[in-house]
């Protein structure tokens, strides 16, 4: 009696919460990187290509149940059903959010990385927090510096000019590992949605986020529309959407101290929209500058309005 009244009330639903226990690795990319902006950033980028690579082509935690049979998991454990399967009868969904179980990218422990994107048929713009350690203000430490903060951090009246150790110590590689990692899971989230999507025509809102609150793919009713009247191009080889040519927008302090107390080193900001788009979301700057500032919340706002004061370092990303 209990499961016909709930089937009677699954057409009625407007909005829908789905944790996914699943999780595979995800397939290998192909990837491309190479830079604009001036000698220094397009020779530096072009030689961290093959490093970078082989730091990104690691197994991500991410959620394509349908990519494998039920039960694939093996034994006598019960089987499994991809997010389409058990949303099929929901017929009225508006708003739905998704959670994964785990955050796609890893990161060593104290190490900041955040970020959200927002994708149509493909990525329309994407904002990533990053800082190489975060220091909450209930145990705030002196803590030792990395070698660029610490060269930087000998003062602050540079108007957030990237120091010379920045290119030759890893710190740019490590930006450019956090960026193509970023946008590789939010490629891999976006692609899990087609079917959904597709079979649920009267969505206004989709979220899917993880766990561990590391990353969010946002689409809204403009990117729902574009997402079902457009092909999806998918990447070769890859359960993942392809990421079109992007410009880039970097942004960096060597340490930021938020009004709680909170420490930040090494923190780096990056906005990212396609090439040819005037500002990403909805094709204005205003957009955009919004989307940005609005990306996180909490502290890391404050730490993105902070950042985005600082000086703009322009790069160019290839397709992949």
């Amino acid at each position: 009696a209990v499961s016909r009244r709930f089937n009677a009330l699954v057409p009625l639903v407007d909005d829908a919460c789905l944790h996914i226990d699943r999780v595979i690795a995800a397939g290998d990319a192909d990837d491309a990187l190479g830079a604009s902006g001036g000698p220094r950033q397009r020779g530096v980028l072009s030689s961290l290509l093959k490093t970078v690579l082989l730091a990104v082509l690691k197994p991500f935690g991410h959620c394509d149940a349908g990519a494998r049979p039920a039960g694939h998991a093996g034994g006598k454990h019960a089987p499994h059903h991809s997010p389409a399967q058990v949303l099929k009868n929901f017929s009225s969904i508006r708003n739905l959010r998704m959670e994964l179980p785990v955050s796609d990218v890893g990161t060593d422990d104290g190490v900041l990385l955040r970020w959200k994107a927002v994708f149509g048929t493909t990525l329309q713009s994407c904002v990533i927090l990053g800082g190489t350690r975060l220091d909450h203000a209930s145990h705030a430490p002196s803590a030792s510096v990395a070698p660029e903060e610490h060269d930087a951090s000998q003062g602050d009246d540079d108007n957030g000019s990237i120091p010379e150790s920045f290119y030759t110590n890893g710190g740019l590689k490590l930006r450019v590992v956090w960026t193509i990692s970023s946008l590789i899971a939010a490629a891999t989230r976006h692609y899990l949605l087609r079917e959904i999507v597709k079979e649920h025509p009267t969505l206004e809102r989709v979220e899917l986020t993880d766990a561990h609150g590391q990353g969010m793919l946002c689409m809204e009713r403009p990117q729902l529309k574009e997402f079902t009247d457009k092909p999806l191009a998918a990447a070769a080889a890859a359960n993942r959407t392809q990421v079109p040519a992007c410009n880039m927008k970097l942004r960096y302090a060597p340490m930021l101290e938020l009004s709680d107390g909170t420490r930040i080193q090494g923190a780096t900001l990056v906005v990212i929209k396609p090439v040819g788009e005037a500002g990403g979301i909805g094709g204005g700057r205003k957009e955009l500058d919004e989307f940005v500032a609005g990306a996180f919340d909490g502290p890391f706002r404050e730490a993105v309005a902070m950042l985005s004061k600082r000086r703009t370092y322009l790069l160019e990303m290839n397709g992949f």
